[in-house]
């Protein structure tokens, strides 16, 4: 079977093109940009770089919070189906800026801690972390279910 170069090369472009568009397509995190992003649900500039958390859908919708009782309170809202979050993220007090998977981040809860929107909840990366401002806050340890329970 014989196959004509010139007839061939609009198939060979239309499937390289394909390819690059699925594989540019990647569902991920945004950083958040302190002092210009708004928090999806109270509408707020995310200023705090100790606080928030960022829901990511399946087809790449990013949602930011400027705290995590926003963010819970939005997951709760049905405006997505909650098994449509792929990235279910929240900012490390003890490493301000970055990122933690919410589902095995740990949380302490103290009246001593001063989030934009009155949550007095902190993330940690660590157990080891957490414990530490536990201790000094007084505070009290949650899982991510006891957090998102908290904001229902």
């Amino acid at each position: 079977m014989r196959v004509n170069l010139l007839e061939a090369i609009p198939k060979i472009l239309a499937t390289a093109s394909l390819l690059l568009a699925v594989a540019s397509c990647q569902v991920k995190p945004e950083p958040i940009r302190f002092g210009n992003d708004t928090c999806h649900f109270c509408k707020m500039t995310i200023m705090d770089y100790k606080f928030g958390g960022e829901l990511v859908t399946k087809r790449g919708k990013v949602y930011k919070f400027d705290d995590i009782n926003c963010l819970a309170h939005f997951y709760h809202a049905d405006y997505e189906p909650t098994e449509d979050f792929i990235h279910k993220l929240v900012i490390d007090y003890a490493n301000p800026g970055h990122f933690l998977e919410a589902e095995t981040a740990f949380y302490v809860k103290s009246d001593r801690i001063r989030s934009p929107m009155a949550s007095e909840i902190a993330a940690f990366a660590d157990e080891a972390t957490m414990t530490k401002f536990k201790a000094q806050w007084g505070g009290i340890y949650l899982t991510w279910q006891e957090v998102l329970t908290q904001y229902k």
